[in-house]
């Protein structure tokens, strides 16, 4: 039977009345677009300037609903409050845009850590790490252009090589899977190649690596379909995330102003076509590839679910996953959950001044669901309203 993703008591079960209502203030703040824009442009404004207050205003509003805490040991109660609900933890040190090499082997120290905890924690099967949190950006960028390199930056390129490698090592090692996230175009082609590599290396038997794909991206769909024949050629698992994409605006922006041609698709119905599509890929190569449907798009759950009740797959077979935030579209996962799928939910953690960026992604993201309220925050309110809290 699917799961019956109208089923607020299930949704958000794990919630108190508390928690609830602060969840429905939030999400209805986040519906505002010039509220949000607003607050966005403070946030970034006293990240930048070090404002001492901003911390404890971010730290008891966006933080407790979107962030697991400001380490692995403060996350260890969400974890088990997800595990509870058979809900997987997906760990995500939430750095990124670091550029000396002391934060970046910071970041990746915290990587391993977590893959080390990922292994004692039958509730963390995955840890999530982004390249720009371990090699500068304008390293990627003169990579991804294939420009040659300085003999200081080949240094820096060995040195991210050597990161990755010891992540790779350790995640085989302990078999915990790591998920590569994908980011702008412009340092995309190089960020393929170096994942590319460590799958090459580490998914001989077993996926412990997993590349992104963005499918809203004109590209997208074929870069996915490429790179499985290529495993398939060289004999080794391709681990693949699908996401629609997180830097829309950036693309666009960043597109006209080189005058080149938008990478993104035209419309919403071209990039749902790819996502589905990407979806029936997935689980039509499920014994040769593994997967995370990684997407709050109630349709594109949906379907996964459909492919495979339809195809007698076992619903907790370990190559077809989804994948959610913290703290958003509980009424999929919770529901997925429910019904037996494997399920997890990204729980960003780090200090306050580092996730900033993302959780202002996290309420631009909400704003442009839809221009009135998102389908979340109609399931929040009817949840309060069956609570009697209305």
């Amino acid at each position: 039977m699917l799961p019956d993703f109208s089923n607020t008591e299930i949704a958000f079960s794990s919630k108190s009345d508390k928690e609830l209502k602060d969840t429905y203030r939030m999400f209805k703040a986040m519906n505002n677009p010039t509220l949000v824009k607003l607050m966005s442009s403070l946030g970034l404004l006293a990240v930048k300037l070090r404002l001492p207050f901003h911390e404890k205003i971010v730290k008891e509003t966006m933080f407790e609903i979107f962030c697991g805490g400001i380490s692995l040991l403060e996350s260890q109660t969400s974890i088990e409050l997800l595990g509870q609900h058979s809900v997987e933890s997906v760990l995500d040190y939430g750095a990124e845009g670091k550029s000396e090499d002391e934060e970046l082997d910071l970041v990746k120290d915290e990587v391993l850590k977590g893959i080390r905890f990922a292994a004692s924690n039958e509730c963390v099967p995955v840890v999530s790490t982004k390249m720009t949190a371990l090699a500068a950006n304008e390293t990627l960028k003169k990579m991804n252009a294939g420009v040659t390199l300085t003999s200081e930056e080949k240094v820096t390129k060995e040195r991210l090589i050597d990161r990755l490698k010891e992540i790779g090592s350790l995640a085989a090692e302990l078999k915990v899977r790591v998920f590569m996230d994908a980011e702008e175009t412009w340092i995309q082609d190089a960020i393929d190649i170096l994942v590319r590599d460590m799958m090459r290396e580490f998914n001989r038997e077993t996926a412990f690596i997993y590349t992104t794909y963005q499918l809203y991206l004109k590209d997208g769909l074929q870069r996915m379909k490429d790179e499985f024949a290529l495993s398939q050629k060289e004999g080794f698992i391709l681990g693949a995330k699908i996401v629609r994409g997180a830097y829309m605006n950036k693309e666009r922006e960043h597109a006209e102003l080189h005058k080149k041609l938008s990478p993104i698709h035209n419309t919403k119905e071209d990039c749902d076509k790819d996502y589905n599509d990407g979806v029936r890929f997935c689980v039509d190569n499920y014994e040769n590839m593994a997967s995370c449907v990684a997407s709050h798009n109630l349709e594109s759950n949906l379907l996964l679910a459909r492919l495979i009740e339809e195809k007698n797959i076992p619903k907790n077979h370990p190559h077809l996953n989804f994948c959610q935030l913290l703290g958003m579209s509980d009424y999929i996962t919770y529901n997925l959950a429910a019904s037996g799928y494997n399920v997890g939910k990204y729980m960003v953690y780090g200090p306050v001044r580092d996730v900033v960026p993302y959780l202002i992604r996290r309420a631009q993201e909400n704003t442009s669901i839809t221009g009135e309220m998102s389908r979340e925050l109609t399931l929040i309110k009817k949840e309060m309203e069956r609570r009697a809290l209305l």
